[in-house]
């Protein structure tokens, strides 16, 4: 009898627009290709003549980013999605609270874009593939009361958040009034892990938690990297934990390339390297609720595939723990300012994995991290 078909869960992706975003995010300077999307290719041409070839790259890929974050919609950027992807797929979505991060005001707020994510997953046609994750800033919901809204009321399916906006993963607000429940309940959390993506200009510190600080890059990496979860999963050990990316690009790229730079940047250290952090904390046993998930770091396909065919399809016991713990993610529409397709990756990566593997990592393993139930 034919194997039934693999039901894909896409365990990251963002359907939030501009509407959702600050004003003047990511800078003021960006403005002028935000507002005139058409200027982007000929300034981008200027800075390539001046010789300027990677700040050249990053103006091209904002035009792409910016052209999905345009659409009016959710549904209109889930159906964009929906192109790239089998039919049978289902997808966590992940909003974002950007409100505390100092780029000035955010036109919709969280409410009301928790409000149309409930809204398109009760959709008759798209409602099937929507998995809705709530989101919180614990500086913007100290009570977790919008939080608790979106879970119990809306019925939403689990929980993002983003230390990197500048609040560590044990705030008082989450270790009160977050997790205790959500261990509970058996409801899942996805973090941001990862050196890239969104920033914010202040962060909160639990020193002095009444006087926000500046954050820069040192702080933003000590509140997102994995060992920064250890006393969330200590205190809440059944708590089912995603730290996203696997570490992410950068880490994956010093680790794929381990020639030092003078002096060492932070991933060239072996035991600094998140890719390594995550991959060892998940292989010793001592996290079994702790997974990690692929997005936006697979679309450095060529350099990457090789390195997780290789732990993916090795032997032993830790190697057993990390097949089980890592999700199918992409981080759609993060990625559409990369050149490959979502669906180009999504086919090589299948094809590279093979069946089985992708099977796991794409049906089984979500299954489990979202219900508790095996695959």
């Amino acid at each position: 009898m034919a194997e039934k078909p693999i039901e894909i869960v896409n365990c990251h992706v963002h359907l939030f627009n501009r509407t959702h975003t600050p004003q003047h995010y990511p800078s003021r300077l960006v403005a002028p290709v935000k507002r005139f999307p058409g200027l982007a290719g000929p300034i981008a041409w200027l800075v390539r003549v001046l010789g300027f070839p990677d700040a050249a790259e990053q103006i091209l890929r904002l035009r792409r980013f910016h052209a999905e974050t345009e659409m009016p919609t959710q549904k209109s950027i889930l159906e964009n999605l929906c192109r790239h992807s089998p039919d049978r797929t289902r997808f966590v979505v992940l909003p974002m609270d950007l409100s505390q991060i100092g780029h000035g005001a955010v036109p919709v707020p969280l409410r009301d874009q928790h409000d149309e994510l409930a809204r398109l997953a009760a959709d008759e046609t798209l409602g099937r593939k929507v998995i809705p994750f709530a989101t919180i800033d614990p500086r913007a919901d100290p009570q977790a009361q919008e939080l608790w809204r979106a879970l119990n009321k809306l019925h939403f399916k689990g929980i993002k958040i983003y230390p990197r906006l500048g609040f560590p993963p044990d705030h008082p607000a989450l270790m009160e009034h977050v997790y205790p429940r959500a261990e509970a309940e058996g409801l899942p959390i996805m973090s941001h892990c990862s050196r890239g993506g969104v920033q914010g200009r202040t962060r909160y510190d639990p020193a002095d938690p009444g006087t926000p600080k500046p954050l820069n890059a040192f702080w933003a990496d000590r509140y997102t990297e994995p060992h920064a979860f250890d006393p969330v999963l200590k205190a809440f050990p059944d708590l089912k934990v995603c730290l996203a990316h696997f570490g992410g690009s950068r880490d994956w790229h010093a680790y794929v390339n381990p020639e030092n730079p003078r002096p060492p940047a932070d991933e060239h250290r072996r035991d600094r390297n998140w890719f390594n952090q995550i991959r060892w904390m998940i292989e010793s046993g001592d996290y079994p609720n702790l997974y990690t998930d692929i997005s936006y770091t697979l679309f450095d396909f060529e350099e990457n595939i090789p390195f997780l065919r290789h732990f993916l399809t090795s032997e032993g016991e830790g190697a057993d723990r990390l097949r089980a713990h890592v999700l199918f993610g992409s981080d759609y529409y993060m990625t559409r300012q990369e050149v490959l397709s979502e669906r180009a990756v999504c086919f090589r990566l299948r094809n590279e994995l093979g069946e089985e593997i992708f099977r796991q990592i794409a049906e089984t393993n979500p299954l489990r991290w979202l219900t508790g139930r095996p695959g």
